[in-house]
C-alpha cells in the first residue's frame, strides 16, 4: 500500500485557505484531491494537496504568507515517508527542514551526518518563524531538534507533533473520549 505523496500547506486566515487567489477557487472534496484537516484554534488550519497543489511548493508558500498575512509552511511529502518543509513569515527569511532524516538522506543524496549537522541551525530558524506567528513562547530549540531527528512511520503524523511542539494551539479532537 502506498502511502500519501503530495503537499500540506499550513497557515492562518479567518477565512477558508483554499479562498487564496493562488488556489484558484479549488474546493475540498472526497475524492482525494484536497482535504482540510481538523482546525486549530486561533484560525490555524492545515490543507492536504494528494498531488494538485497549483505551482511549486515555495511559490504557493510566499502566495499564501502574502494573502494571510501571516506566518505559512508547505511540507512536500512523498509516500508518507519523508518531508521537506518551508516555512516563511511576512518580512523574514525562509527556512526548510526535513522530517525523516533517514529516508531524506537516500533520496537526497547526502550523507546522513550532513542532515544531521544541520539540524540545529534548521530547528533554530523554524522555532524563530513559530514565534513570529506568536507561538513557541517557553519551547527550546533542543525539543524541535529532537522531533527533527525522530522518524514516525507516517511523516504527516510527525509534522502534525512539529507543530505541536513548536507551540501551536492542538487541533481539538473531533471524537472527545467519555
Amino acid at each position: 500500500m502506498m502511502g500519501f505523496s503530495g503537499e500540506l500547506v499550513f497557515g492562518r486566515s479567518e477565512r477558508s485557505l483554499l479562498e487564496a487567489p493562488v488556489f484558484g477557487g479549488a474546493q475540498e472534496d472526497d475524492e482525494g484531491g484536497i482535504s482540510a484537516w481538523w482546525p486549530r484554534p486561533g484560525g490555524w488550519q492545515t490543507l492536504q494537496f494528494h498531488d494538485t497543489l497549483p505551482g511549486k511548493p515555495e511559490d504557493v508558500l510566499r502566495a499564501v504568507v502574502e494573502w494571510t498575512g501571516a506566518p505559512a509552511c508547505v511540507a512536500a511529502v512523498h509516500d508518507s515517508s519523508v518531508a521537506l518543509l518551508q516555512g516563511l513569515a511576512p518580512g523574514g527569511d525562509p527556512w526548510d527542514a526535513w522530517l525523516n532524516l533517514g529516508i531524506a538522506a537516500e533520496i537526497s543524496d547526502r550523507p546522513p551526518s550532513e542532515l544531521d549537522a544541520c539540524v540545529p541551525g534548521d530547528a533554530g530558524r523554524a522555532l524563530a518563524w513559530a514565534r513570529s506567528a506568536g507561538a513557541g513562547a517557553g519551547v527550546d530549540v533542543t525539543t524541535i531538534e529532537e522531533v527533527l531527528r525522530s522518524h514516525e512511520t507516517f511523516v504527516e503524523e510527525l509534522f502534525d507533533v512539529l507543530l505541536d511542539r513548536l507551540g501551536f494551539p492542538e487541533a481539538p479532537d473531533p471524537e472527545p473520549e467519555d
